[in-house]
């Protein structure tokens, strides 16, 4: 904590406390709801009220009622409050960049270790939430998980997971859809849907950062990715995997899922299938 500067009451030396920063780093320039900030810092209303005046007061921020729902608060960063947070990030890197030297050859183990842990005292915190397929988020997921794929299936071979997807298109809405896991903004996690036919789905990607697992976040979105097919229409569901991703499949015979007959080619050699 001394290191990062947490228990400063000028964070960063940048002239604000750590809750003011904080408040600041969730502010978007399109607009974040005042509300989401709340919930996200866990903070008294009177507490989240005082930080954002000051911020208002320094030109980093404005904050008025949302257009389309009068109740809502809305805050939004101004050029001022970018600058603001991009110094923030800066210093960040560095001091980060100085940990990793002093790391030397266990730099990799030390990120490790960071991200388990940020994944851990977040994990009540990870917000599901739909992305588009060939987003920058979507394309870092479906990365460490083609990479995870080659190294653990033998029969998987790099051209048969091309980045973008070429048939993303089919996990858009109105017939499909892809979501991605975030904790503490980061992405760790991805599960996507496509349309097989007027009545069944078939579920794709389903994917866990290393630093996220044993926490119950594959079963949230294989649960999010089944009411959403029920939400589109969709009566039964289909997916095919591989027998060495043995926690995976452990998970769909867990979860209602009954082997079927083969519908695709290797590296396949697991089906199964669900109605909803």
């Amino acid at each position: 904590m001394r290191e990062a500067g947490a228990l400063d009451t000028s964070f960063l030396g940048r002239g604000r406390p750590l809750g003011a920063a904080r408040v600041l780093h969730l502010v978007q320039t399109e607009g974040t709801d005042v509300g989401l900030i709340r919930s996200r810092l866990g903070l008294d209303s009177g507490l989240l009220s005082r930080f954002l005046r000051a911020l208002e007061r320094e030109g980093l921020i404005t904050t008025e009622a949302d257009p389309a729902d009068r109740r809502r608060a809305v805050a939004r960063l101004t050029p001022a409050g970018q600058a603001e947070v991009a110094a923030y990030l800066s210093i960040i890197q560095g001091q980060a960049s100085v940990l990793l030297t002093r790391a030397g050859s266990r730099a990799d183990e030390v990120l490790a270790a960071m991200d388990l842990i940020a994944t851990v005292l977040n994990r009540h915190q990870v917000d599901i939430r739909p992305a588009d397929p060939d987003s920058s988020e979507a394309i870092a997921c479906l990365r460490a998980y083609f990479d995870e794929v080659l190294v653990r299936v033998p029969a998987a071979r790099p051209e048969y997971f091309p980045l973008p997807d070429p048939h993303g298109n089919s996990y858009r809405p109105p017939h499909g859809c892809f979501y991605v896991a975030w904790s503490d903004e980061l992405p760790v996690g991805c599960v996507s849907l496509r349309q097989l036919d007027a009545t069944t789905a078939e579920v794709k990607r389903l994917w866990v950062h290393d630093s996220a697992r044993g926490q119950g976040l594959a079963r949230r979105l294989m649960a999010r990715i089944e009411d959403e097919a029920r939400a589109l229409g969709h009566k039964a569901l289909k997916l095919d995997t591989n027998s060495a991703l043995t926690e995976a499949v452990a998970l769909y015979h867990a979860t209602g899922w009954t082997d079927i007959a083969p519908y695709t080619s290797p590296p396949a050699d697991i089906w199964v299938g669900k109605a909803l």
